[in-house]
Formats: C-alpha cells, sequence, structure tokens
C-alpha cells in the first residue's frame, strides 16, 4: 500500500511546525480490513460483532455478488434484499426495514457502492444493529458519519457518529470488475471529497495530509484503469485513494460542491457519481481565490498548474461527462436549484451568492470550462 500520506504526517510530527497553531482533530471508531481476497473474513468479522442472523444489502445489478459472498456468512446468513437505490429513498429503508423485523436480523451486511452503504447506514441507525460494509465502488460513504436520504424529490442530510459501520472491508480484486467508467466516475466521486476536506472550515494537518495523498493517488490510478481495467496496482492505489478521501469526508465538513450535489441530485434523481464529476471543476474556481492554498496542493497533487483547470482535464481524460445537460438535468430546472442551493448554504470559503450559483449551475449544464469569477 502506498505509504506517501505516513511519510507526510511523520514530517509534520518531526518538524514541529507553529504555524500549524490551533487545531481539532477527532478519530473514527471502526475497523478497517484492507487488501487483496479480503471479503472470505466476512464469516469472520461477523462473528467478531456478534452477529448471528445478518441480512445481506445489495443493489438489483449487484444481488449475485451479494449472493455470493453473503454465502461465506454460512448458518449466519438470515437473508438478500437487493432493493437499494441512488439517494437513499425512505420508502426503500422502510421496505428493508420490514424484512428486519420480520426475520429477527440482529446485523447488516452492505456490499457496494454509496448506494448500498447508505441504505446500510439509514438501517443502523434505526435499528441500533451492527454493520459491515463491504464496498465496490471508490464513493468513501462508508467512511462518513453522513447519511442523506430522499422524500418526495428533496435530498436531507443528517450526522451521526452511530452512522459510521462498525467494520470496512477493501477487497481490491472486488473492484476489478467495476467498469472502466464506473470507476472514473466513482473516483472523481471520491477526489471531491478531498478537494473539499483541503478548504473545509474545520480542516486540520492531518486531513489535509490524507486529502492531498488521495487526489493524488486517484490521479495517477484511474487513468491507467480506463486503459487496463484488471491492473491490480492502479486498483490498490485507487482503493487506497478512495479510503483517505472518504476519511476526509467523515472528518471535516463539506461545502459547496456537495451542496450542488445533494440538490441536484436529489431534486432531478441525476446520477450520483457523474453529477460530482461534472460540478467538481466548476465548484473549485468558485472557491479558488477564497481558497489558495487548497488550490495549490489540489494542482500539486494532479500534477497540473491549476487546480479547477486541472480537474477538468482529469475528467475529460477519463472520457465523463461534462454536461449536466448529458446526465438528465432540464435547463428549466438551473434557476430552481440554485434557489434551493442558496436557501439554507453549507459554510465555505466565498459567500454562497444567487447570481453566481445560478452562473456555476449554467456553466456546468452546458459543459464550458471552468471560469474564475
Amino acid at each position: 500500500m502506498p505509504d506517501a500520506g505516513s511519510a507526510s504526517i511523520a514530517r509534520v510530527a518531526a518538524t514541529g511546525d507553529a504555524s500549524l497553531g490551533t487545531f481539532f482533530y477527532c478519530s473514527q471508531r471502526y475497523r478497517v480490513v484492507f487488501g487483496a481476497g479480503t471479503s472470505t473474513r466476512l464469516g469472520e468479522e461477523s462473528e467478531r460483532l456478534g452477529i448471528k442472523r445478518a441480512l445481506v444489502l445489495t443493489t438489483n445489478a449487484q444481488q449475485d455478488l451479494g449472493r455470493r459472498l453473503g454465502a461465506g456468512l454460512g448458518d449466519r446468513l438470515a437473508g438478500l434484499y437487493a432493493g437499494a437505490r441512488m439517494h437513499t429513498p425512505v420508502e426503500v429503508t422502510n421496505e428493508a426495514l420490514g424484512i428486519v423485523e420480520s426475520r429477527d436480523v440482529d446485523g447488516l451486511v452492505a456490499i457496494g457502492g454509496g448506494s448500498t452503504v447508505g441504505l446500510g447506514k439509514a438501517l443502523s441507525l434505526r435499528t441500533g444493529l451492527p454493520h459491515i460494509a463491504v464496498p465496490t465502488t471508490y464513493a468513501g460513504s462508508e467512511m462518513t458519519p453522513i447519511l442523506g436520504e430522499t422524500a418526495n424529490g428533496i435530498k436531507t442530510t443528517q450526522q451521526s457518529q452511530d452512522l459510521v459501520p462498525d467494520t470496512v472491508i477493501y477487497d481490491v480484486d472486488l473492484t476489478v470488475s467495476l467498469p472502466p467508467h464506473i470507476s472514473a466516475a466513482s473516483g472523481l466521486n471520491a477526489i471531491a471529497h478531498a478537494v473539499e476536506a483541503l478548504y473545509a472550515p474545520d480542516a486540520n494537518p492531518l486531513t489535509s495530509l490524507m486529502a492531498e495523498d488521495g487526489i493524488a493517488a486517484l490521479a495517477r490510478a484511474l487513468p491507467r484503469i480506463v486503459v487496463a481495467p484488471a491492473d491490480p496496482s492502479a486498483r490498490r492505489d485507487a482503493l487506497y485513494g478512495a479510503w483517505l478521501c472518504g476519511v476526509c469526508l467523515g472528518a471535516v465538513g463539506m461545502s459547496l460542491h456537495h451542496k450542488l450535489c445533494h440538490v441536484l441530485g436529489g431534486m432531478f434523481d441525476l446520477p450520483h457519481a457523474e453529477t460530482h464529476a461534472i460540478v467538481l471543476p466548476h465548484a473549485a474556481a468558485y472557491n479558488a481565490a477564497a481558497a489558495p492554498d487548497a488550490m495549490t496542493r489540489i494542482a500539486r497533487a494532479l500534477r497540473a498548474t491549476d487546480a479547477p483547470q486541472g480537474l477538468f482535464d482529469l475528467a475529460r481524460r477519463l472520457a465523463l461527462p461534462r454536461r449536466l445537460a448529458d446526465i438528465g438535468m432540464p435547463e428549466g430546472g438551473i434557476a430552481r436549484a440554485a434557489e434551493m442551493v442558496v436557501r439554507s448554504p453549507y459554510a465555505n470559503p466565498r459567500p454562497v451568492e444567487r447570481v453566481a450559483i445560478q452562473d456555476l449551475i449554467a456553466a456546468a449544464w452546458r459543459g464550458d470550462a471552468p471560469a474564475r469569477n
């Protein structure tokens, strides 16, 4: 596993940099199992948590994988629920909750990306049951105390330490079959967490080191994955980077970019990862003048001269959509989305202004290159 982040932390500790000032860092309580073939430890990890009747959660597309890994639970397997969906609709959670109650389930195993992990979080929060996450994408949701749920077309978020899975099993082998396009979009989603962590109001030296190293790991891995999807070294780097970016998302607050994506995704039912990939360069450009140090670190991680343009160029190199129009957002929704964003904005380096936000969304809808204004 790459160790650049650990080396950087060691350098900070050794130098005792007085310029760091006062900061706060709260570590999460969870167990991480990282490597190749680690999903075979699912039964062992369930036993460690005292789970006797586990419900495996997946999307419809990943139910075969859920059955295969669930078989490793033996007589601890209580069933499979394959109805997880993007943006964690409340009606899906309620349906799965009925299965939990009817089958005397005492533990949850979420196998998949952010949609499935989100369902695991929602169920764990409602029931208090232990939760094991087995990520198969680079979304990073498994590392965060954050849950976004959608009801009546509106996505709301809540935060609680109870949302963090008890155990996260990172198995590099499970990501090898992830299609290159989905890998790329999911990886840009992860990079977005680290970008915002670098200019978060509660940023600290440790999360900033992890953020920069996470961006760098993903930026070097994703182009290799697009060319050679089965490259084990690239897959390991990408999963490692996603882990770091997810830790950042869980440790500090997010800003304008995540607010934009929550609003757009919930309002227009847009694909989560692609929305992040399209919006990220524009959100970075919006904040560039107000967060110069963050932009320097982002550009360095990308090996680019300009952070917003570097993010835009990376997405283009990965052949990801560049226009919100291409993923289903109607032009008539631009003004409505801008109004929703400014109504309850997240903390952000630059003030969130109605006209400027509408211009940002319009530029992302058209697929323009990011413009500082």
